[in-house]
C-alpha cells in the first residue's frame, strides 16, 4: 500500500524559501516518476515538476530557476526547494507518484498516488 506524506509547507513573505518533504512508503517500483502539483483555489491543479528514477527533473516554466525537486533514495523521501517565492505560488501543493517514465508528467491523471497536501501561502 503505497503512502505519500507531504510536510514543510507555511507562510513566508514574497523572496523567501520554503522546502517541501514528500515522505514515501511502499512505493517498490524500479522506474517511477515522482511530482508536485499545487492548486490554488478556484484554479486547476498544476504540474509544478516531476523527477524520474533516474533523478532527471522537469519544471514548469514558471518556476524555473526557483524550484528544485530532488529526492533521496536512502529514505524514500521526495523534496521541492522553493527559493524566491512569489505570492502567486500560494497554493495546496501535492506529492504525486507513479510507476513508468515521466513522459506525461503534467498530466494530474498519470499518477495514481497522491498525498493529502501541504498549503504554502507566500505574501
Amino acid at each position: 500500500h503505497v503512502q505519500l506524506v507531504e510536510s514543510g509547507g507555511g507562510s513566508v513573505q514574497a523572496g523567501g524559501s520554503l522546502r517541501l518533504s514528500c515522505a514515501a512508503s511502499g512505493y517498490t517500483y524500479s522506474s517511477y516518476c515522482m511530482g508536485w502539483f499545487r492548486q490554488a483555489p478556484g484554479k486547476e491543479r498544476e504540474g509544478v515538476a516531476a523527477i524520474d528514477s533516474e533523478g532527471n527533473g522537469s519544471y514548469v516554466d514558471s518556476v524555473k530557476g526557483r524550484f528544485t525537486i530532488s529526492q533521496d533514495n536512502t529514505d524514500h523521501t521526495l523534496y521541492l526547494q522553493m527559493n524566491s517565492l512569489k505570492p502567486e505560488d500560494s497554493a495546496m501543493y501535492y506529492c504525486a507518484a507513479d510507476r513508468g517514465a515521466c513522459l506525461r508528467w503534467v498530466h494530474d491523471d498519470e499518477y495514481a498516488y497522491w498525498g493529502q497536501g501541504t498549503q504554502v501561502t507566500v505574501s
